[in-house]
């Protein structure tokens, strides 16, 4: 197959014509009768491609038969980057920052030609460069008539959520689920999933955390274990599959083109999609052009509780959990200049002693502290103390070991980062912050870290402590949001 290059892309030399395709009908004549290019390979595209868009290079298929297809209009080629009035702009991750746009002499079109740095770590999109996607018919997917087996039961905050979730599906609407930490998100999700799969249409649950993903994954199979459900994150094994059900992180999104009819975004708020353009123009990218849009959060932003308070954002609020108990409220501690203690090998009296009564007593116990280089030294003073006390940050590559090890109780405390601020649920467990003034503790993220505590019916309460040399604005406001809650809650009658 020959290549020409044409309006700043490589393109094969069939394509050159003046309407930019010859389609297989005018060019019958070029294919012998016994060979029909429709059906090579066919389906194998299809399992791949299906609502992907994918570099050529990235397909392990002969590039006749993916251009046979493409002939056929199975297929669609499109640019890899555009070029604009005032630079460049990529079409996969919609980077328009020039600053982020580099050349090169390229062998394929023997020109300098732009490529994207910010997506180069999922395949070098340049001018010369085209993305395939599937055009064709969806595959069949079998649905059973009914999908879900979970055989829980929604508490009224619960069922007023996932009512107005079902309308928004059925209306191919946007929903803000504001509902508090622990409140049973994924199991309002539920119904309104199910309602989606009846109907034929393609689920994608996304979230910023590749630790999220992983927790949800078993839980979304179990309530349907007769759908088939995927989970794809930086080495998944899932990457090449499609199914009615995905769950990804919100990077991943990044392969996909107009591929799903309902898209759920869970921790909406958290870092990165909730700061990196990138990640939300992927997700919108990845949603069909009639689609529902689903945003979950405890923690909503300033704009968006204004919007909200306006009528302008259309919203569902759970203010309880589900087991009817009040969110556990966090409690201001003194604690001194810690960081002055530290350089002496020392912590707080008081923060020694929290961890030492968890120890004698036996129940687990997240120490929070706000940078990693103070979450080494404070487990080194920690071990020896008790030996099996761990840490745990972003770059760890036995995070999801100890994860696992702090949930089946063989690490007795474990020491983090706001990496676990978030979508990770252990029964019985206290917790605490140091250095609490710190500016990385802003009142979403303490809102979060304190949602680790009660959120077990058979554990409702725990004890949050924020230790601190200073309070903060950030202190306060995460305090009065959740005290806020348990007072919605308790006018609502959703909790005892």
């Amino acid at each position: 197959m020959r290549f020409l290059l044409k309006n700043e892309m490589l393109i094969p030399e069939a394509l050159s014509d003046k309407s930019g395709a010859k389609r297989i009908s005018e060019h019958k004549s070029s294919y012998p009768q016994s060979f029909n290019p429709i059906f090579k390979y066919s389906s194998e595209l299809q399992r791949l491609l299906y609502g992907k868009q994918l570099l050529l290079e990235e397909i392990p298929f002969p590039f006749e038969d993916i251009h046979n297809h493409y002939l056929n209009g199975f297929l669609q080629y499109r640019k890899c980057i555009e070029k604009m009035k005032d630079g460049y702009f990529c079409v996969r991750c919609g980077n328009s920052d020039q600053k982020l746009f580099a050349s090169f002499s390229c062998a394929r079109c023997r020109q300098e030609c732009a490529y994207c740095r910010k997506c180069i770590n999922m395949g070098r999109m340049s001018q010369c460069t085209v993305l395939v996607s599937w055009t064709g018919p969806s595959p069949l997917s079998k649905i059973p008539e009914k999908p879900l087996v979970w055989d829980g039961t929604l508490s009224d905050g619960q069922k007023r959520a996932s009512t107005e979730l079902i309308n928004t599906v059925q209306e191919n609407d946007q929903l803000l689920i504001w509902a508090v930490c622990g409140a049973g998100k994924t199991e309002i999700l539920f119904e309104g999933i199910e309602n989606a799969l009846k109907s034929g249409k393609k689920v994608c649950i996304a979230t910023p955390r590749t630790d999220v993903v992983i927790e949800l994954a078993p839980r979304i199979k179990s309530a349907f274990p007769e759908v088939d459900v995927i989970a794809l994150y930086g080495g998944s094994e899932d990457r090449n599959k499609a199914a009615p059900i995905t769950l990804a992180t919100t990077h991943q999104l990044l392969r996909y083109y107009k591929a799903f009819d309902m898209i759920i975004i869970d921790e909406v708020d958290a870092f990165p999609y909730s700061v990196e353009p990138m990640l939300q123009y992927a997700v919108n990218q990845a949603k069909k052009d009639i689609s529902s849009t689903i945003c979950l959060t405890a923690t909503p932003n300033q704009a968006w509780k204004n919007e909200i308070a306006n009528g302008k954002r259309k919203a569902v609020t759970i203010p309880a959990r589900y087991h009817r108990h009040p969110l556990p409220v966090p409690e201001f501690v003194w604690c001194g200049n810690w960081e002055k203690m530290m350089k002496k090998k020392r912590l707080p009296r008081n923060v020694l002693a929290w961890i030492k009564e968890h120890l004698n007593v036996g129940k687990q116990a997240f120490l929070f502290v706000p940078r990693i280089t103070y979450l080494e030294s404070i487990v080194d003073i920690l071990r020896t103390v008790d030996i099996r006390i761990a840490g745990v940050h972003a770059e760890d590559s036995d995070r999801k070991d100890k994860v696992a090890r702090f949930r089946s109780g063989e690490i007795p405390i474990l020491v983090t980062t706001t990496i676990l601020e978030r979508g990770v649920t252990v029964p019985n467990i206290d917790v605490a912050v140091i250095g609490t003034e710190d500016k990385i503790f802003t009142e979403s993220a303490l809102v979060q870290i304190s949602g680790r505590v009660g959120r077990s019916a058979q554990y409702p309460n725990g004890e949050i402590l924020f230790f601190h040399y200073g309070r903060t604005k950030e202190m306060i406001k995460a305090k009065q949001h959740i005290e806020n809650m348990n007072n919605e809650a308790l006018q609502n009658g959703f909790i005892n």
